[in-house]
């Protein structure tokens, strides 16, 4: 069968966008897991660094799924929710300003230019100056959720480090069972600036950016290193991101993501 989709990224971040509505896939993919381990396959399918499931929603202009290579669905994905509303803002299902349902609840994304800013769940669970054990190295991380749980960790020269040798060994970690956890690895530029690469669950690898994990970073930056906010992440793939928000003692509120997102193309994929 022929699933009709959409082709988005967001500052790097490649997404497979597909219509669910009215379950109208309902009786082309009775499994969304292993849609997305078919059509994520780079080189042999599409290709993406994950699949967004659009559906209706009776709390918000539509609800957002997000589906990874690896066929598990997770709560929450920032540059999937800024790819999800360029797309709908494009197709004109809503105007600039919209609501998306999430597991992680329901969050508002406004349109501006090309760039997609979305307000964020604020981040829970920080914990900093952990020290884990990677063979015979202490690495010195700092943990949080932003949707989704992060490692950050801080180095000296971002070029040439080995992030999917070392993000592979901190997702599998024991401390972070059975869920695992993403990956950052960051390095402070100047005084409201970082550079950011991220290991992301799921997708088993490096992206070329990550939502969740800039945000994740530019917190952790915050409270580590006195970065200033807005906050400038320079993602893998050489694009910004920016991060805002208010911040009362160690709490953080008001916390905003903005970035470019488009639609690379559309098209048909055979499915069996």
């Amino acid at each position: 069968m022929k699933i009709e989709f959409a082709k988005v990224q967001a500052t790097g971040n490649d997404f497979i966008v597909v219509d669910n509505r009215g379950n109208r896939l309902g009786n082309k993919i009775s499994d969304f897991g292993d849609f997305a381990k078919v059509s994520c396959r780079r080189k042999y399918s599409v290709g993406a660094d994950g699949v967004l499931v659009l559906e209706d929603s009776k709390i918000a202009d539509f609800k957002m799924r997000i589906i990874n290579p690896d066929g598990s669905e997770v709560s929450m994905c920032g540059n999937g929710i800024r790819a999800s509303a360029a797309f709908c803002y494009a197709k004109k299902w809503c105007g600039t300003s919209m609501k998306i349902e999430t597991a992680r609840g329901t969050l508002a994304a406004e349109i501006k230019g090309d760039s997609v800013k979305i307000k964020m769940t604020p981040p829970k669970n920080i914990r900093l100056e952990r020290n884990v054990g990677l063979g015979n190295t202490i690495m010195d991380l700092h943990t949080l959720d932003t949707g989704v749980p992060h490692a950050v960790h801080f180095v000296e020269k971002i070029k040439g480090y080995p992030v999917k040798e070392m993000g592979a060994k901190l997702r599998y970690h024991k401390a972070f069972q059975p869920e695992g956890i993403n990956a950052d690895f960051v390095e402070a530029v100047d005084k409201s600036t970082i550079s950011v690469r991220t290991y992301e669950r799921g997708v088993e690898d490096e992206t070329l950016a990550c939502g969740t994990g800039a945000v994740a970073s530019a917190i952790i930056s915050c409270l580590v290193r006195g970065i200033g906010q807005p906050v400038s992440v320079v993602t893998a793939g050489g694009e910004v991101l920016k991060i805002y928000f208010e911040k009362e003692h160690n709490n953080f509120h008001d916390v905003y993501l903005e970035g470019k997102a488009n639609i690379s193309f559309e098209g048909g994929l055979d499915y069996v």
